[in-house]
């Protein structure tokens, strides 16, 4: 019972990491990664497409994305989806490739994207705190219902922090990699 509760935990708090870092993705640094582009959506025929299910995007160089459509005709349609994502983009079109240079960050907005970092990294160690919180209301009902002992609880309360100290750090360790990411020029 006891080694199920902590098993579970475990394993949320590890789907929380993973959301972490998907979260992070969409935060743009100064480098160019194709994920910045993983949130728009194209009209590709009257119906909303991810923009990598209707043409290819590539990192051209440190500064540079390159969106390859499959079709010529939905080369305006990804332009004015590009433009209206609300992450300052302007895509340059040039024959069948969309290049879209991505400007050098200020030193305010790098400063507010650390703000950003930090928000999203809050959050994650709060949803970790409540899986150690869940964990630990299990524990203490298998004590009510008289199936573990008190030193069975307080041994299992201690595994459960443990766990969440491992999973804490992990969110620190992401954040500190981002935020020096962020502050590079």
């Amino acid at each position: 019972m006891i080694e199920d509760i902590i098993k579970e935990a475990n394993q949320r708090m590890s789907k929380t990491i993973e959301a972490l870092h998907n979260e992070l993705k969409g935060v743009r640094t100064g480098r160019a990664n194709t994920s910045l582009l993983d949130g728009i959506m194209v009209d590709y025929y009257g119906s909303p497409s991810a923009l990598n299910q209707v043409a290819n995007v590539a990192v051209q160089d440190s500064r540079t994305l390159t969106v390859t459509p499959w079709e010529k005709t939905m080369i305006a349609p990804i332009e004015k989806a590009i433009m209206s994502s609300n992450l300052g983009l302007n895509p340059v079109s040039a024959g069948m490739v969309i290049r879209i240079p991505l400007p050098p960050l200020t030193e305010e907005r790098r400063k507010d994207l650390v703000k950003l970092v930090g928000q999203i990294a809050e959050n994650s160690k709060i949803a970790i705190r409540n899986i150690r919180r869940d964990a630990n209301t299990q524990l203490k009902s298998l004590l009510n219902d008289k199936e573990i002992t008190e030193d069975d609880l307080h041994g299992s309360e201690k595994r459960v922090q443990d766990v969440t100290d491992k999973f804490v750090n992990q969110v620190d360790d992401v954040i500190a990699d981002k935020e020096k990411e962020l502050m590079e020029i």
